[in-house]
């Protein structure tokens, strides 16, 4: 199994990019929540082991390795909200996120590894879009660990103000209970509009109502 090392960055450090940002985001695909990313700039000196793509590591491990990043790493995060990925869809909005979170970072990174295939049209420091950079390159993932912890948080936060949903286990994602909670309790606030299921939910309502 490959796991990501710090090659992408050394090359660009070489080159006279002193700070390099890795940036990644989470939370594209539930009907819930907010999406999230982070910014990450690693000391070369000073990276913690263990790091690797946010999918492929244990909760407890993804927040062992976020505290021990906020310590030792320049982390910024920031999030687009349901309104926003409701007006200009999800896509759009985890871009917003990610401008967000590299705008936190003071002083301005020098180059910006961005996972995926797509760099946000709102960025002006050089680029490089890294197609499954988590999996590639240190610094993105570090931004998905810290992207990860900190959505997950959130949606805690919101199953204990909108319990019934699962949020605290299956973090807005479509689970089947989630799905079967969004029929049976109807959609909070906190609910993607935009998205399908969702927008079925409402429209059958509106259609029952009428």
């Amino acid at each position: 199994m490959t796991r990501p090392d710090f090659a992408l960055e050394l090359d660009l450090i070489a080159q006279g990019a002193l700070r390099v940002a890795g940036v990644d985001e989470v939370g594209r695909g539930p009907l819930a929540g907010p999406v999230t990313a982070a910014a990450v700039v690693l000391a070369p000196g000073a990276i913690p082991e263990g790091l690797n793509d946010s999918k492929k590591l244990t909760a407890r491990a993804r927040d062992a390795l976020a505290e021990r990043l906020a310590l030792c790493a320049e982390v910024s995060v920031a999030h687009a909200s349901v309104d926003e990925i409701d007006a200009l869809n999800i896509l759009r909005a985890s871009h917003l996120a990610m401008e967000r979170a590299v705008a936190a970072l003071t002083p301005a990174p020098d180059f910006l590894l961005i996972d995926g295939n797509l760099i946000p049209r709102g960025l002006t420091i050089p680029s490089r879009a890294v197609v499954k950079g988590d999996a590639r390159s240190l610094s993105i993932a570090a931004a998905s660990i810290v992207a990860k912890c900190a959505r997950d948080r959130i949606m805690v936060d919101l199953a204990q103000q909108h319990p019934g949903y699962g949020w605290e286990t299956n973090a807005g994602y479509p689970s089947k209970g989630h799905r079967d909670a969004l029929r049976n309790l109807g959609v909070t606030p906190h609910h993607r509009r935009s998205f399908k299921p969702v927008h079925n939910i409402l429209y059958q309502a509106k259609s029952v109502s009428d």
